[in-house]
């Protein structure tokens, strides 16, 4: 057993895009879910509106980087407001029902031929990184050290994404601090009494859909910089991963999901590497690779478990957050 290797691979998603992707919408779920009180399942949708804005402007309209990513938020804005339009007023489960099938209609639409020219279909899109490349101040070389060793495209990455998260971490302080947030915060204990003060409730709805909906439309831009935009990516599950982030860390707070999606990452890359090399060394010659692929995710899931069990209102939450999560 290579445990060296193991835990290598596993220290490297502290850093990783991907974790800045998902610690990112998981912010965007926080100011959602955790803040508003809205039960938004559809984070998978505009993690996709942000992926393929962003390829599509580039590889079909030639846009510049800037573009591309107005072109994405703008795509957000637009679904926000699609979803909240008819049911912010309604009671909240409407609006999870809403967004968990939009979602899904957005990444059927994205999969199926009759757009395959400008969507890619099935096998997705590639080539939009060119751009994105040419804005690297880092010269060509590999820098680093043990296992955080990459080359100068996969550093520029990773400072973007995790100076993305600083930035918009910083700003969700901020505005929750605010008298914004304050009623934001007030509509997620009781929106009547909200609305006897004379507040909009359903325009601070419709605001805190849209602002959440943009950060994970930036995640769904920094989730694909290492990889291509493909469907298969954006299915349910992506969201029930954030929300597995997001109840980590704590629901109503700023850290919460930075530390919780690095905790998520590291310990599936953990699990996934363990497992495998587990499978070969004959440790557990009942099980095929195919099957230790799905372990890695039951192992992760009763380490979640755990922590909820011993921490349920999650390592940054409090006793007042846990009661409005239960």
């Amino acid at each position: 057993m290579d445990w060296i290797a193991i835990f290598s691979n596993a220290a490297q998603e502290l850093i990783s895009p991907t974790t800045a992707a998902y610690a990112l919408a998981a912010l965007g779920l926080a100011i959602h879910f955790g803040y508003t009180g809205l039960l938004n399942f559809g984070q998978a949708g505009f993690m996709a509106l942000g992926a393929y804005g962003y390829a599509i402007s580039i590889l079909s309209f030639g846009f510049p980087v800037w573009a591309a990513v107005l072109v994405g938020i703008g795509a957000s804005i637009v679904f926000a407001l699609i979803l909240g339009i008819p049911t912010l007023r309604l009671r909240a489960d409407y609006l999870a029902i809403v967004t968990i099938a939009a979602a899904e209609i957005l990444r059927l639409i994205f999969t199926t031929n009759t757009f395959d020219a400008i969507t890619g279909s099935a096998s997705g899109l590639q080539g939009y990184k060119t751009g994105f490349a040419a804005l690297n101040p880092i010269p060509d070389g590999t820098y680093g050290f043990g296992p955080f060793t990459y080359n100068a495209y996969d550093w520029w990455i990773r400072i973007v994404g995790w100076s993305l998260v600083t930035v918009l971490a910083v700003v969700t302080w901020l505005i929750m601090r605010s008298p914004w947030g304050r009623v934001i915060k007030g509509i997620r204990e009781d929106e009547d009494a909200v609305r006897a003060l004379g507040k909009n409730v359903y325009s601070y709805k419709m605001q805190s859909l849209i602002l959440g909906g943009v950060y994970g439309t930036l995640a769904g831009m920094i989730f694909v910089l290492p990889r291509s935009v493909v469907p298969a990516n954006y299915q349910t599950s992506l969201t029930f991963f954030v929300y597995a982030i997001l109840l980590l860390g704590g629901a109503a707070t700023i850290l919460g999901p930075v530390i919780g999606s690095m905790i998520f990452w590291v310990l599936l890359s953990f699990f996934s590497g363990f497992v495998a090399r587990a499978v070969e060394a004959g440790w557990l010659p009942f099980m095929s690779q195919v099957q230790a692929g799905q372990l890695r995710f039951i192992l992760v899931g009763v380490a979640i478990m755990l922590i909820v069990i011993f921490r349920p209102q999650g390592i940054f939450g409090n006793k007042k957050e846990l009661a409005f999560v239960k």
